[in-house]
């Protein structure tokens, strides 16, 4: 019913596994508390929810900026001085 409405689905595989998987990302890149994910997916087991809610480069990013400004070295590494590297980097 979903690839009528969007063709390039019937390309894909999606199951009920690839939708919790989703959604427990979408919950941790959200900030949500990895015991209250584990209650929705009603795992007994945080190791379970785990192997699901795995963060993404997004969370990751944003986890990295939350660190206290004097724990950041004060002078930028070397690759960000590099424009080959960065461009190197923007294109993955």
């Amino acid at each position: 019913m979903a690839a009528k409405k969007l063709p390039a689905l019937s390309d894909k595989r999606i199951s009920p596994h690839t939708l919790r998987h989703s959604a427990a990302v979408h919950l941790v890149a959200a900030g949500v508390d990895l015991t209250v994910i584990r209650s929705w997916m009603g795992h007994a087991h945080l190791d379970t929810t785990n192997l699901y809610a795995q963060a993404n480069l997004e969370t990751k990013r944003r986890a990295l900026e939350r660190i206290d400004a004097g724990a950041r070295p004060e002078k930028s590494p070397p690759w960000k001085q590099d424009d080959d590297a960065l461009s190197w980097l923007d294109s993955l």
